[in-house]
């Protein structure tokens, strides 16, 4: 077995042949995120391939910004995803959870700038083996308000997918 060290995962076993998930806590400015590496039994998971993924995971915080301005750009136009995410989440937020989630005392207050300030990045997928959907990034509300999140993939080279879905 050949096992070599990840700053983000721990100890990694490399061409194991089997499929492996590895999960991490990581901080991004100042938030909890959750970091998972999946490894499919045929991938080539070498110690190259490794270092892809720590290099990468230096332009997570480049990558995030890029997402939310897109979400950003999308809650400005009708039948989006982020549109569609907001208004649901806003009709059938009940008065207390108006300071706890957004931080605001009345819903005149929750603009789209308010809800993107709410919206974090909770949960990153790797998949090495899949350089079109390097990287999934769920992002949420939170957990104690909704399970459902918006969903962004960027391929192996950071590259953000113009598609962002709503997902349960």
């Amino acid at each position: 077995m050949n096992k070599v060290a990840s700053q983000h995962f721990g100890e990694i076993e490399l061409n194991h042949g089997k499929d492996h998930l590895f999960a991490a806590q990581h901080e991004l400015r100042g938030h909890a995120l959750e970091l998972d590496l999946n490894i499919n039994a045929h991938d080539h998971f070498d110690e190259a391939a490794l270092r892809k993924v720590e290099y990468r995971l230096r332009f997570l915080p480049e990558l995030v910004d890029e997402v939310r301005a897109m979400i950003a750009e999308e809650l400005e136009q009708e039948g989006t995803s982020p549109q569609e995410y907001l208004h649901f989440h806003c009709n059938a937020l009940k008065d207390e959870h108006l300071h706890k989630v957004f931080g605001v005392q009345d819903r005149s207050q929750l603009t789209n700038e308010v809800f993107l300030k709410a919206l974090k990045l909770g949960h990153v997928a790797i998949y090495p083996g899949q350089p079109e959907r390097y990287f999934v990034m769920d992002f949420t509300l939170g957990q104690h308000f909704t399970d459902e999140v918006l969903v962004a993939c960027a391929d192996q080279d950071g590259v953000v997918d113009d598609e962002i879905v709503w997902e349960s």
